[in-house]
């Protein structure tokens, strides 16, 4: 199962140079640091200055 531990790996790298290009758009949001996952900080972010166009409507619902 080399090539699906492979394509693992390249999604997940191609994921964080996503994330760090966004924080670069959204540095209040401390994506470079929590990478997109919904941790407390990152939602308190999204609480205080409202969500960006990159969030996604299924993640918004849980948390505002």
């Amino acid at each position: 199962y080399p090539a699906i531990a492979a394509a693992s790996i390249i999604a997940k790298e191609y994921r964080d140079s996503l994330m760090k290009r966004i924080s670069n758009k959204f540095p209040a949001y401390g994506i470079n640091k929590h990478m997109g996952y919904g941790t407390e900080f990152h939602r308190k972010a999204i609480k205080l200055l409202g969500p960006t166009k990159l969030h996604r409507l299924s993640f918004l619902k849980k948390i505002i």
